[in-house]
C-alpha cells in the first residue's frame, strides 16, 4: 500500500488543477510546492477568467486553500530531492523548507508539473526589470504595454515571429538582437513593412531612472529611449528528479506525453509548462492540469471488462 494515490510535484496553476480534480475524486493526493514561481517577479497575472488582475502567489495561495479543504489532501512544503520505482509505485524524498520537515513517501501515481527554468539574455540589469517593465509572455501583458515605446530583447530563432504579435499593441517597436543573427533579412524586410525596427548591435545594459525603464544602451555607447518591453528567454524543464525513471523527451528536451498527459513510463504523467513548447496561459495550464486528472483517475479504475 502507499502512503497517497498520488503525488503532485508543483503547485502553479497546472499542478493545483490537477490536484483538486483527483482530490474532488476522492483520491489521497499529495502536493508538493517550494512556492517559488517562475512569475515571481510579476506583480499582476492576466487572461484568467475571473481573477484577472490577481498576483500570482495570491493565486496560487487561492488555489492551496481550495486544495486543502478536502480530506484526502495533504500540502507540503519542500523540493523534490528524487524519486525512485518500486514495485507498487514510486518512492520520492522532499527536503523541508520554511520549517517543514524532510518527507519520505510512497506513492502509486505522481504529476510533473514544476514547470521550466528560465535563462534571460546576457543582459547585467535584465533582471531588475523583469516583471515590471519587461515581460516575456505578449498574450499575457501585451495589453498593459499597448502604445508604448517598447523593446523586444532576445536571441532566439523565433524573435521575429515574437515581433509580429506584439507589433498589434503598439506601431513602436525595435528588437534588439543583441549581436546575434537571429532575425534574417527577409524578416527584417516583412517586419519594416509593419513598422518594426531591427537594432543588431550588442546591448551593453537596460537603463533606468526613478523606478522606471527609459532605454536600452547599446555597447557602443548610444541609448535608445524605450519605455518598456519582452525579453525571450531560454527555457528548459525543472524535472533534474527524474534522471534514471526512463521518461521520454521531445526533440526540445520537453516531457513527451500524449494526448491526456500520460508520459513514456507508467504512473507518470505531466501537465504544463514542461510539456509545452514555452510558458502556456494560466488558465491554459490549468486546463491541462484538470485534463490530466481526469484522466489519470480513469486510468487507477482500470478496464471494465
Amino acid at each position: 500500500m502507499s502512503d497517497f494515490d498520488v503525488a503532485v510535484i508543483g503547485a502553479g496553476p497546472a499542478g493545483l488543477s490537477a490536484a483538486l480534480g483527483l482530490v474532488r475524486s476522492r483520491r489521497t493526493v499529495l502536493l508538493i510546492d517550494s512556492n517559488r514561481p517562475r512569475n515571481a517577479a510579476t506583480l499582476r497575472s492576466h487572461g484568467f477568467l475571473t481573477r484577472d488582475g490577481v498576483p500570482p502567489l495570491e493565486l496560487r495561495k487561492l488555489g492551496r486553500e481550495e486544495f486543502e479543504g478536502y480530506p484526502g489532501a495533504t500540502f507540503h512544503a519542500g523540493l523534490v530531492q528524487g524519486v525512485q520505482a518500486t514495485p507498487d509505485g514510486f518512492r520520492l524524498s522532499a527536503r523541508g523548507i520554511r520549517g517543514a520537515s524532510d518527507l519520505e513517501a510512497t506513492v502509486g501515481n505522481i504529476v510533473v508539473a514544476t514547470g521550466l527554468i528560465e535563462k534571460l539574455p546576457s543582459v547585467p540589469s535584465l533582471r531588475a526589470w523583469y516583471g515590471t517593465d519587461l515581460h516575456s509572455c505578449v498574450e499575457c501583458d501585451g495589453y498593459e504595454k499597448r502604445d508604448a515605446a517598447l523593446a523586444l530583447i532576445g536571441e532566439s530563432d523565433d524573435l521575429a515571429e515574437r515581433a509580429l504579435l506584439i507589433s498589434q499593441w503598439s506601431s513602436d517597436l525595435i528588437v534588439f538582437t543583441n549581436g546575434v543573427p537571429a532575425v534574417t533579412e527577409a524578416e527584417q524586410s516583412a517586419l519594416a513593412r509593419r513598422g518594426v525596427r531591427i537594432e543588431r548591435r550588442p546591448i551593453a545594459d537596460v537603463v533606468g531612472e526613478r523606478g522606471r525603464m527609459t532605454g536600452v544602451l547599446l555597447a557602443d555607447g548610444e541609448t535608445i529611449p524605450r519605455e518598456a518591453g519582452f525579453v525571450r528567454p531560454e527555457w528548459t524543464p525543472a524535472i533534474a528528479y527524474l534522471d534514471g525513471l526512463g521518461v521520454r523527451l521531445d526533440d526540445s528536451g520537453l516531457i513527451a506525453v500524449d494526448a491526456l498527459g500520460r508520459t513514456s513510463v507508467p504512473g507518470i504523467y505531466a501537465a504544463g509548462d514542461s510539456t509545452a513548447p514555452g510558458p502556456e496561459q494560466l488558465i491554459i495550464a490549468a486546463g491541462h492540469g484538470a485534463q490530466v486528472a481526469a484522466a489519470l483517475n480513469r486510468d487507477l479504475l482500470g478496464p471494465l471488462l
